[in-house]
């Protein structure tokens, strides 16, 4: 993986300190590299490991409210910390429903923003999914949700769950990571080896915008939110890295994808749904990634585009390093 570009200093006047929840994980870790290349002092926090079978978000708030020692032990590790970074959480897109995928992405992000708040933490950034949107035309940072499987519902309610709380001095701001590729990561294997296959399509000329990004460009992301001296919104879309669902594919494949009748795909995401919806949506993660290969998503500009604060594209660098 390369080192992300500086973008602005995480600090402004006092030295800043950052709390990394997640801290192991293939977003965490690189996360945690580049605050390190910055010289910023650094604190790993271990995210407990929460159950829930609240499914609404008033349920969570008073699930969160009820966990006195691990908020205090957050609140503790929390302590003189400028920045906290949630990464942690289950990257399980084809997981089915389960008191432990809703207590690791829909419960924790809402004891750690209280802890953050207990602690006086400046800003708390959170990361969650672009798939809370679902099959929308386009992503954007509304509030607008159309979860399609159990992982994305879990997401879409970290969300609400962080927006319906009330009060306290922590900045809280979502980032809606898009479809992170990067050396290492399974994924991102599976994808190489699908853009070298026969199997490699697009839907019609394989121009429209893909929402594949890059690990790079999300890690250079989360570090201008949090070191951003003004507001954030409360929910922000990472920035689209400029490519089409044809040159992700070329990228990661070294050939060009088929071209396929856009009717064609689009009958057979059809059937595909409903025969998933009847087999309790267990295909739904890979139909989504059939899906995004051949349609691709289009983003709406956003926070980033506004105030200058859009890293440097390195998708196709990224894949290509990946194939080879």
């Amino acid at each position: 993986m390369s080192t992300p570009s500086p973008g602005p200093a995480p600090s402004s006047g006092t030295p800043s300190v950052w709390a990394v929840l997640g801290g192991t994980g293939f977003i965490g870790s690189a996360v945690r590299s580049a605050l390190a290349a910055r010289g910023v002092e650094i604190r790993a926090v271990s995210a407990p490991r929460l159950r829930t079978d609240a499914a609404d978000v008033a349920g969570l708030l008073k699930e969160a409210a009820a966990l006195d020692s691990e908020r205090r032990r957050l609140a503790d590790a929390f302590a003189g910390v400028d920045v906290v970074v949630n990464a942690a959480g289950l990257a399980t897109p084809g997981a089915a429903d389960s008191p432990e995928l809703r207590g690791a992405n829909s419960l924790l992000p809402a004891l750690v923003a209280d802890a953050a708040d207990a602690a006086g933490v400046r800003r708390f950034v959170h990361l969650s999914s672009a798939a809370v949107q679902g099959h929308r035309p386009f992503l954007d940072e509304s509030p607008h949700v159309e979860p399609f499987s159990a992982y994305s519902r879990s997401k879409a309610l970290g969300e609400q769950v962080l927006s319906a709380r009330h009060g306290g001095s922590c900045s809280v701001s979502t980032v809606r990571a898009t479809s992170v590729q990067g050396p290492g990561r399974a994924t991102t294997a599976k994808l190489s080896r699908l853009a070298a296959s026969p199997l490699a399509s697009v839907a019609g000329p394989g121009t429209a915008p893909s929402p594949v990004s890059s690990v790079d460009s999300l890690v250079d992301f989360v570090l201008r939110v949090g070191s951003h001296t003004g507001p954030v919104p409360a929910v922000v879309l990472q920035p689209w890295e400029q490519a089409s669902v044809s040159s992700v594919l070329e990228a990661a494949g070294g050939r060009r994808p088929a071209r396929l009748p856009v009717w064609f795909c689009r009958t057979a995401l059809r059937s595909g749904y409903a025969l998933s919806s009847l087999a309790g949506e267990r295909l739904h993660g890979a139909l989504r990634r059939v899906e995004m290969m051949w349609f691709g998503q289009r983003q709406e500009p956003g926070w980033a585009e506004a105030t200058g604060n859009v890293p440097e594209p390195r998708v196709r660098e990224v894949l290509a390093a990946s194939r080879n």
